[in-house]
This record gives C-alpha cells, structure tokens and sequence, in this order.
C-alpha cells in the first residue's frame, strides 16, 4: 500500500469516528458551545465541509481554488469564521449530508490523482499524502472540540501519528509565522503512541529535545490545550520556546487555550 493510500484510509476512518459523534445529534447538541470561542458544534462540522471543498477545488480546479485564495488574502481575519457562520447556518441535516459527500468527493479525488502530484494550498504545494495529511489532522483536531463540548472522551488511536509528523514538520513555520529566528538545528522527537510505540523524529544526539505522549504532543500542535495541561516535555531553549508557539496548520499564529482549558 502506497504511502497516499494509507493517509487516506486513515482519514475516512478519522471522518466515520467523528460521523459517528454527531450524526444522531438533535438541534439543540448541535447548538452546543466548544471551547473554541463562538464556534457550536455546527460551526466545527461546517468549518470541516468548507475546508474539504478548497482541498477539492486545489486538488481539481487550481483556477478556482486560486479565486478560493484571493478572498482569503482579502479578509485575512474573517475568511475562516465566515465559511464556518454560513454552514452553521444550515439545518444540522444538510450540513451533515454536505459534509458527508464533500469529504467522499475529496477522498475519491485523492485517490484518482498521480502519485506525485503537488497541489496549491494556502500554506506551502501539498503532495497526495501531505494533503491527506492535513486533512486527518482538522478532522481530529476539529473532532476533539466536538467531543469537548458533548462530554464525550475519545480513545486516541495510532493515526495520531499523521498529527504528530505534520507537527514535527511544521516548526519551522511555526517560528516563521511569529516573525523569530529559526533554530539552525534539527530537534529529537520522542512520543508514545497510544499502542505503546515510540515514535522517533531528527538525531539522536540533538541537544534539543521533546519527549511525551502522542495525543499529548497532538494536543499541543493543534493548540487544543495548554502545554501546562500536557506531559510534553521540552531539553534546550530552542525546543522550550517551540512549546509555547508550536502550530500544525497553516495560517497565522492561533490563539491557543488558556492553562486549566479555558480560551486565551
């Protein structure tokens, strides 16, 4: 199995566990707060639905997807809320049905493109695999605020390692969307996996390390919680300040959570 297919497999199994958390939801569960300020449970669904249609559009329609950009560069501090106002919008049931075929028709478009194809996104071209990628880490990450607001605790499964490599491979970016300097050298990363495997990244000898669980580390990437709340433990300054700024999407720099899981 190619390593594009294995993402994809993984992240229609990531959108089905989250299906499953709100495809019997009544109107009023889906008016639900999440931790993330203003957002509902609808708003989380409807943020996932519009995101997947500009990864259809980038991996299907460059041109349209290049119009999909422009007004993003328009209103740099509202495009994303907007998408995510006007399918909160929508009865729970259209919403969950254009969610549903939106990420169907994505994950069919994936599949059928060449191998090594490179698609414009809105961060840095994204490969098959890599935009697979990005995919499960919003859905997962999109999925833990649902959870949050339904009381509902997820068991985290080994696909959080897509999750922890978009992390790792994003820290450069995270210091350059601060305006800093970034470190010269590569950082160790060690994390446990939920089935008890450790997951290596950069040179062992590295003077600058981080150590704990997965979901821990994926926590921290997505900025679903504080790293005072995690078991994420940085050696070095260079890792250290990496904690406090460490993003795994693309964008400027989020808000983050507060210590305690409230909302900075």
């Amino acid at each position: 199995m190619s390593e594009a297919s294995s993402v994809i497999d993984d992240l229609c199994r990531e959108s089905e566990e989250l299906d499953r958390l709100v495809g019997e939801l009544d109107a009023e569960r889906w008016a639900l707060a999440t931790p993330a300020v203003g957002w509902s449970v609808a708003h989380q669904i409807a943020h996932l639905a519009w995101t997947d249609h500009s990864a259809l559009l980038a991996v299907t329609d460059a041109r349209a997807f290049a119009a999909e950009v422009d007004k993003a560069l328009s209103a740099p501090d509202t495009f994303v809320d907007e998408g995510a106002d006007a399918g909160a919008a929508l009865p729970p049931a259209r919403l969950l049905a254009e969610w549903r075929q939106g990420r169907a028709a994505l994950g069919q478009a994936l599949r059928a493109a060449p191998p090594k194809a490179r698609f414009p996104w809105y961060g840095p071209p994204m490969s098959v695999a890599s935009m697979a990628t990005g995919r499960l880490m919003e859905t997962w990450a999109h999925g833990q605020d649902v959870a949050d607001a339904l009381g509902v605790v997820r068991a985290p499964t080994d696909r959080l390692r897509h999750v922890v490599r978009i992390g790792v491979r994003a820290r450069d970016f995270a210091f350059r969307a601060r305006g800093l300097d970034v470190p010269p050298e590569e950082f160790r990363v060690e994390v446990v996996a939920p089935s008890g495997e450790l997951w290596t990244y950069g040179p062992k000898d590295a003077g600058q390390r981080v150590t704990g669980p997965a979901l821990d580390f994926c926590l921290l990437v997505t900025q679903r919680a504080h790293r005072a709340d995690l078991a994420v433990r940085a050696e070095g300054a260079d890792a250290d300040r990496w904690l406090d700024i460490a993003q795994a999407f693309a964008g400027p720099p989020g808000a983050g959570r507060e210590p305690g899981g409230g909302d900075r």
